[in-house]
């Protein structure tokens, strides 16, 4: 499996987890698209920095060859899926009142 397939399939679980394992439907709540708005610029200068560098480089073959701001596009796939995989545990934890054993 390539790295593309990998962000594809993450982004693709987290989208379902949302709307049908959590049931938290944060994809249709302006919070979730507000708090994206706010990190993925974050995201983008990490990302850039690192790759501009050289300091993670990818394989030309394991992904697409979109970028942005010289990260490739999978990286992007990978942030969405972790901030609404986080953030639906957030949801689900502080309904159910998560408790430390």
């Amino acid at each position: 499996m390539i790295y593309s397939d990998i962000a594809i399939t993450a982004f693709s679980l987290a989208v379902m987890n949302d709307l049908f394992g959590f049931k938290t439907s944060l994809l249709t709540r302006p919070a979730f698209w507000t708090s994206y708005a706010i990190i993925l610029p974050f995201q983008f200068l990490t990302n850039w920095w690192l790759t501009s560098r050289n300091i993670v480089m990818y394989d030309p073959e394991a992904i697409v060859g979109l970028r942005f701001f010289s990260a490739p596009a999978e990286d992007v796939l990978f942030g969405f899926a972790l901030l609404l995989s986080v953030m639906g545990l957030w949801e689900v934890w502080g309904r159910k009142g998560f408790q430390r054993h």
